[in-house]
């Protein structure tokens, strides 16, 4: 694929229907990762490393989520909902655990949270400011509007693959 559109790009527009369709909006942070052009053109705006960095990186990409709102692209609407809520969690997981690793290499042993460590604080205080945007996102007119338009849409075009 090509490089990452420039952020005032409407994305919808630039991938095929087929494609856009049959985004998941999946549970959680699912699919944040994969689903292209957004992925490419919201990773770099997502940090945590501090909390002016945590700040501004919630308020950017509150804006692309906005953006994403008036041009009707729920699924962008969906990805920015998912960076958001990985900067909570991941800010929320160094806070409890220093370092960031939850589990011991090699295992699915969990890890003793830490009580406190260096940057415990910032941390949680960053988990809380990407926390405050995620509500805000779920809570959005416009989002709970879209999600169920967009899921009526794929189910109709779902539909039409089924007959296919």
């Amino acid at each position: 694929m090509s490089s990452p559109p420039a952020a005032s790009t409407h994305l919808k527009k630039s991938i095929p229907y087929d494609q856009w369709i049959s985004y998941r909006i999946g549970r959680g942070e699912q699919g944040v990762l994969t689903f292209e052009p957004y992925k490419s053109s919201l990773l770099p705006l997502w940090r945590f490393r501090s909390v002016p960095i945590a700040r501004k990186s919630a308020s950017d990409l509150w804006a692309r989520f906005e953006e994403f709102d008036e041009q009707s692209d729920f699924a962008g609407m969906d990805m920015v909902r998912k960076f958001i809520q990985m900067g909570m969690t991941r800010s929320k997981r160094y806070a409890n655990h220093a370092g960031g690793r939850k589990y011991r290499k090699g295992t699915r042993e969990e890890l003793p949270k830490s009580a406190a460590h260096k940057d415990k604080q910032e941390k949680e205080a960053a988990s809380q400011i990407f926390r405050e945007v995620w509500e805000r996102c779920k809570a959005h007119e416009g989002y709970q509007r879209g999600k169920e338009e967009f899921l009526k849409q794929q189910a109709e075009w779902r539909k039409g693959q089924d007959a296919k």
